[in-house]
């Protein structure tokens, strides 16, 4: 496999596994295949409530209200982002440092 080949598997790896499992990392393809970054910030865990999220990390920045079907809805905080269904956390995504640096226009 081409190392082209290897980063686009990566990212779909990284795309699937970031829907299907909460965790505070990065997913980063090397020449030799895929490693993962732990991150240093902590993020609420899944099950937590929104009370509970709240009451660890004090009130986001911005609340998406939820949509669809099972309800989703998101708070943002500085650095990460969290997911919520119905009232219980899903998954926290860990905001990467070059976003920040350098938000879209």
């Amino acid at each position: 496999m081409d190392y082209r080949t290897r980063v686009i598997a990566a990212a779909c790896a990284a795309g699937l596994a970031a829907v299907a499992q909460p965790s505070c990392a990065e997913t980063v393809a090397v020449d030799n295949g895929i490693a993962v970054k732990q991150a240093a910030m902590a993020t609420p865990t899944r099950g937590m409530t929104m009370t509970q999220v709240a009451s660890k990390f004090g009130d986001p920045v911005n609340k998406v209200p939820a949509v669809g079907k099972p309800p989703i809805a998101r708070w943002e905080y500085p650095g990460f982002v969290v997911f919520f269904e119905q009232d219980h956390v899903i998954h926290s995504v860990v905001k990467s440092s070059e976003t920040s640096a350098h938000p879209a226009p």
